[in-house]
């Protein structure tokens, strides 16, 4: 049975088959990744775990959506390394509690909508750059350590390292083809280890990175001091981390949205990954964020509910507390292949097929997402920078729009019909649309098909007033629409311009009037 598209309905019909082997395939792919990001920061290994663990269950029970993925992820461990050197990881547990706090207070407020203003071309950068992260990511495997130094494998190391890459790849993609009732990339991990154990090949294994032995996750009241000069320093790490983590977290919905043909809730997931990150604050854990490619791994196989993500969960603290000699033995190999194909199915090869086809100031937005992701793995910068080129890219466009029909009626009354927003990009068009020394005595300005969208157009009509007023002439404006009035009653003591009410027109959002 395949499990219902309701979102919160806990009594949806489930594929329990499915889900537990798609959660039991995350849990493998997520261990190795919030180990890395841990040791990467310089935190104890069990750290990752336990933010993997918690972030997991809290966001699976009381997450946006059903399939969602959420753990240790590196975007907003990366924000915390410097706060790590300088401060001590105490202050890193303040950090990622306050974060929560932040977060919690951005869902409440029902400000997820916000994620709206990312364009598709800016989804397709970040989406193209975490795919090359994620790939690049792996090419870390390849490596090893040799008197202090990292330096790549080579020799036969190397070829067996590959040669397991490749044998896990080729499994995840041929195994689907014959039958889609187990999950592709657990049974490439099975096999491998299988193969590993059976002829004692030396590779590379999970506990070569860190051990992942240990009890359940401690409550701990991080040992810092209640002052302002603690508040400064840890809120601007809090607030970086929050955004980073709600800019990925909501961009990884709304994938997730579009592959499922369903509809989560942003607001709702922002209160859940805060309440996580504060319990990671209070539990031993590096806080985390909705992990797109565990969330992926999630959905190519088949799960669409809830209770993969909380299997996955459940198997880290299993893990954690009695399957360490066991997992610790998990070539890192299949866990590498895996990814690998993961990035190659997070990569939106589609945006190449259309490429030709996008606005040129599309494509140079898309490209720069995806260069700096890649660069600056600064997911939140990137798609900030996207969203602000995109704005003024249509900021410039939309300006150019604006046009005015002009004509003089049977009293000699001049009409100016104004087409298009009037605006801070529009403001200079519009003016020099009017010819107030040559013009009637009296000139109508008609905005039926147009709106004064801000101050900026408020004073371009003050200013235009003040012209004809000088020539002694009368200005007036016609058809505006209710907000505009308001707006324009609102800044009455900046400007003074007529109204003009027309008895067979109520207002401009209405389509019951002839042009």
């Amino acid at each position: 049975m395949k499990a219902s598209l309701k979102l919160f309905d806990f009594t949806q019909q489930i594929n329990y088959k499915t889900e537990i082997l798609a959660g039991l395939t995350v849990a493998m792919t997520m261990m190795p990744e919030s180990l890395s990001f841990a040791i990467l920061a310089g935190f104890p290994p069990l750290v990752g775990l336990y933010a993997a663990f918690i972030m997991g269950l809290v966001t699976a029970v009381f997450g946006g959506r059903p399939g969602l993925i959420s753990g240790g992820a590196g975007a907003t461990v990366v924000v915390l390394i410097a706060l790590m050197k300088t401060n001590g990881i105490e202050y890193v547990f303040v950090a990622v509690a306050m974060a929560g706090v932040i977060q919690i207070a951005i869902g409440l407020f029902k400000l997820a909508k916000l994620i709206r203003l990312v364009p598709q071309p800016v989804m397709y950068g970040f989406v193209n750059g975490l795919a090359v992260i994620i790939f690049m990511a792996q090419l870390q495997q390849f490596k090893t350590v040799v008197n202090g130094h990292e330096a790549w494998l080579s020799g036969t190391p190397l070829l067996i390292m590959a040669g397991l890459v490749a044998l896990t790849i080729a499994i995840v993609v041929i195994f689907p083809k014959i039958t889609k009732a187990i999950p592709s990339s657990l049974v490439a991990i099975i096999i491998v280890f299988a193969l590993v154990f059976g002829f004692g090949i030396h590779t590379k294994t999970v506990s070569d990175i860190a051990s992942v032995s240990g009890g359940f996750p401690p409550f701990h009241i991080p040992a810092v001091p209640l002052n302002l000069h603690t508040l400064n320093i840890v809120f601007p790490y809090a607030l970086i981390m929050a955004a980073v983590g709600l800019t990925e977290g909501l961009l990884t919905l709304n994938l997730v949205d579009e592959i499922t043909a369903t509809k989560g809730n942003g607001n709702r997931e922002c209160i859940a990954q805060g309440s996580a990150n504060i319990l990671n604050g209070f539990f031993f854990g590096m806080g985390g964020c909705p992990m797109i490619a565990q969330t992926l791994v999630n959905l190519s196989a088949g799960a669409r509910a809830r209770l993969s993500g909380i299997i996955a969960s459940l198997t880290i603290l299993v893990i954690i507390l009695f399957g360490a000699p066991v997992i610790g033995r998990l070539p890192v190999a299949a866990l590498t292949g895996v990814m690998v194909m993961v990035a190659f199915g997070t990569f939106e090869w589609i945006s190449f097929r259309i490429f030709n086809k996008m606005p040129k100031q599309d494509v140079f937005v898309g490209i720069l997402v995806a260069v700096i992701t890649i660069l600056l793995h600064n997911l939140a910068l990137a798609v900030l920078i996207g969203v602000i080129i995109s704005a003024l890219v249509f900021a410039w466009e939309s300006a150019k729009r604006i046009r005015a029909r002009k004509y003089i009626d049977e009293h000699g009354v001049k009409h100016y019909e104004i087409y298009g927003p009037l605006f801070f990009g529009s403001v200079t068009t519009f003016t020099e649309k009017f010819d107030v020394i040559n013009d009637p005595e009296e000139v109508i300005i008609d905005f039926k098909d147009s709106r004064v969208a801000d101050m900026s157009g408020i004073e371009a009509l003050n200013k235009l007033t003040g012209r004809y007023h000088k020539a002694g002439k009368k200005l007036h404006l016609k058809h505006l629409s209710t907000d505009c009035v308001a707006l324009l009653q609102n800044a009455a003591d900046v400007i003074d311009v007529n109204i003009m009410e027309d008895p067979n027109y109520r207002v401009a959002t209405e389509k019951n009037y002839s042009i």
